[in-house]
């Protein structure tokens, strides 16, 4: 766990292969899910089927990568660093299904938050990815929503 984070944090990091990718993206989706200090079940349910559709993971795989992923979030540096690192790490297309999947971890317990809606402001800026997209990006995932 401790590689990964010093990996991530380097000045200038390399691209992350597909398990570090994975990884880092279910840390920033529980960051932001432990956002507005109500980290619950819904989310981490929200979090797990994420996973395991962005992913194709079944059902243990994804509760393991989010139970690691809990546990680097929780060691991880602050938001602005963590968020740079993933920038630089990880392509556009692949930060803009990031936005996706955090507006769905937003917007799984039924309401949005005034901590999370700021912390998804700062991390779409910091992983480069524009207003418009990240607007698009909501109403997808809104209108997946039952």
């Amino acid at each position: 766990m401790r590689a990964f984070l010093k990996r991530l944090i380097t000045p200038e990091p390399a691209p992350l292969d597909e398990a570090d990718a994975r990884l880092a993206l279910a840390a920033l989706l529980v960051r932001l899910a432990r956002a507005d200090n109500e980290y619950d079940m819904v989310e981490a349910a929200a979090i797990t089927r994420i996973l395991m559709e962005r992913f194709a993971l079944d059902h243990m795989s994804a509760e393991d990568l989010r139970t690691e992923a809990e546990q680097i979030e929780a060691e991880a540096p602050d938001t602005v660093r963590f968020t740079r690192a993933i920038k630089a790490a990880v392509g556009y297309d692949d930060r803009l299904g990031i936005v996706e999947a955090m507006w769905a971890v937003v917007l799984a317990d039924g309401r949005r938050d005034a901590d999370e809606d700021g912390l998804m402001r700062l991390v779409v800026n910091l992983l480069g990815v524009n207003d418009r997209d990240s607007a698009l990006a909501r109403q997808r995932v809104a209108a997946r929503i039952p």
